[in-house]
């Protein structure tokens, strides 16, 4: 994944004003900021959720820079590279199967014995092989959110990236989704992760990104970047996150 003087407005208001980085192979890169800092909109411009404005961005050897991207470039983007969510988006009317079977049926064309295997194999991968008949709403937060983990894997996709994905949780039930997320980055998986868990990015993540108004004003190792921040603004944001000493 590459990106150059990437741009996203939203009419006169300009979010990501010129953004440069790359995310390698088998990389873990944490992306932090404050509120309103343009993370979470950078992380939907690399599956095209969002169009960007200016720039060039490739993400698995799809120019998303093309303004008129075809249907079928969407598709390949959207196969390859998985999103999980703040909020789960599970069918709350199918069962934890269905839910992780669905698109890899529809969209990679695979039988229902095929995805239910892969299915299978991934709900076994966060801990949840027992919870395949269960529905959503007999589910934990934490549960919920690993099933959202196992459905991404049941596309197979090249990258994941994650939204904040524990800011919807209680506390107790954090620690459950960071330990897949640690698994999957042993594994080698391509992660980009929005987060506020300062602990999950110190250990976990081979490259910290610190985003303020708009524009990466830090990135480099964990060790420092969060041990040792340079500018004013990552030193104040350090300090009231998590309780890390800077």
């Amino acid at each position: 994944m590459y990106f150059a003087n990437l741009q996203k407005s939203y009419g006169d208001l300009s979010v990501l004003r010129g953004i440069n980085g790359q995310i390698q192979c088998g990389e873990v890169v944490a992306i932090i900021g404050s509120s309103g800092c343009g993370k979470s909109t950078l992380l939907r411009c690399f599956n095209r959720l969002e169009t960007i404005s200016g720039g060039q961005l490739m993400v698995n050897n799809i120019d998303l820079s093309v303004a008129n991207l075809s249907t079928k470039s969407l598709q390949q983007l959207r196969a390859k590279v998985g999103m999980v969510f703040q909020q789960f988006n599970l069918y709350p009317h199918m069962s934890v199967l269905e839910n992780l079977t669905l698109s890899p049926r529809k969209v990679l064309k695979l039988s229902s014995v095929e995805a239910e295997e892969r299915g299978r194999f991934y709900l076994a991968k966060v801990g949840l092989a027992e919870k395949e008949t269960a529905y959503p709403d007999q589910l934990s937060g934490g549960q919920k959110q690993r099933v959202a983990i196992a459905r991404s894997l049941c596309m197979q996709p090249d990258i994941l990236l994650f939204d904040e994905p524990t800011s919807a949780l209680d506390p107790e039930l954090v620690g459950e989704v960071l330990q897949v997320m640690r698994t999957l980055a042993e594994d080698g998986m391509t992660m980009a992760v929005v987060t506020h868990e300062m602990q999950f990015a110190r250990d976990v993540a081979s490259r910290v990104m610190f985003l303020n108004q708009g524009l990466v004003e830090e990135t480099g190792a964990p060790s420092d970047v969060l041990r040792n921040p340079q500018s004013e603004r990552l030193q104040t944001f350090l300090s009231r996150m998590n309780g890390l000493t800077v």
